[in-house]
């Protein structure tokens, strides 16, 4: 199993997450607001308090996040994931944002020998508690396979 680290954890990336627990995957999780995070972290995921620290424990990194803004605060802000993740880690932004941010923010992530993966995601928080969600992916073949 992966040990994966989620950051944002509301209405649908709660479910997600726990998702990928149920899998048997560990999870570091983080949220501004930390509460949200409580049913995962009472199921054994790892509270962390940065998305660069749940990127430090992590092998792949899943951003579910409110708007483009947040995205960069999350992944390229001195305290995101791009500070923490590994050369050779994964990171999936689910996250409804613009295109010519999933761009830069795969530029960066090369940068640092990670690779990214934009995936958006549809059928809203009734498809994200049952696991069935329409997930639209786009990345390099790398990040793909």
């Amino acid at each position: 199993s992966k040990r994966v680290a989620w950051i944002g954890v509301g209405v649908m990336g709660r479910h997600m997450c726990g998702h990928l627990m149920s899998a048997g995957h560990e999870a570091a999780v983080f949220s501004r607001t930390a509460a949200k995070c409580a049913p995962l972290v009472e199921r054994g995921a790892t509270l962390a308090s940065s998305p660069r620290e749940a990127a430090e424990q992590a092998d792949v990194v899943f951003t579910m996040v409110g708007a483009p803004s947040d995205v960069e605060e999350v992944i390229l802000g001195p305290a995101g994931v791009l500070a923490g993740l590994k050369p050779g880690g994964l990171l999936i932004d689910m996250t409804t944002s613009t295109p010519a941010l999933a761009q830069t923010v795969a530029a960066w992530a090369a940068v640092q020998g990670v690779a990214a993966v934009d995936a958006p995601v549809s059928g809203g928080d009734v498809g994200a508690q049952a696991a069935s969600l329409s997930i639209m992916c786009g990345g390099t073949d790398e990040a793909m396979a």
